[in-house]
């Protein structure tokens, strides 16, 4: 198998991450789960970035992790310094809950990091899968074939 067909993305399976990574958010975010104030902030927000990555996988599946990694990091960090901006319009987006859970609503510089933790997740997570898939196939691929020459 190529290694070209080896880092596209299954969009299905990434549609999948991403309802759970919502999933998750959601739930992290509810009153329904008692976490410190700390954790439920930045993790939520690590859980956010971590859905930007699995985003750009689903709409980019042949691009390289680390470039999805970038491109997610980029819309990150402009989100972040879009919240720098008040506008009536904008503010009345993130008056709403889905405003608020996307474009956020209040600049905070140490999101970044929280940003920069979910898409490593993302990376590794992804990278060890892509490590452990080319394994599978290069073992399957040296394989001893059998041929008869009567």
């Amino acid at each position: 198998m190529s290694s070209e067909a080896l880092s596209k993305r299954n969009r299905l399976l990434c549609a999948a991450w991403i309802v759970l990574v919502i999933a998750t958010g959601l739930l992290w975010r509810s009153s329904l789960v008692a976490l410190p104030t700390f954790w439920g902030k930045y993790g939520g927000d690590a859980l956010w970035a971590l859905v930007v990555f699995l985003g750009v996988g689903f709409l980019w599946p042949s691009c390289s992790t680390r470039r999805a990694g970038i491109i997610a990091a980029v819309i990150s960090c402009a989100v972040e310094f879009s919240q720098l901006y008040h506008a009536p319009w904008i503010d009345a987006v993130r008056a709403t809950r889905l405003g608020a859970l996307t474009i956020g609503s209040v600049f905070n510089w140490p999101d970044f990091a929280a940003y920069a933790i979910g898409i490593l997740v993302g990376v590794a997570t992804e990278e060890l899968f892509h490590s452990r898939s080319r394994g599978l196939y290069a073992r399957a691929a040296i394989k001893p074939t059998t041929t008869s020459l009567d």
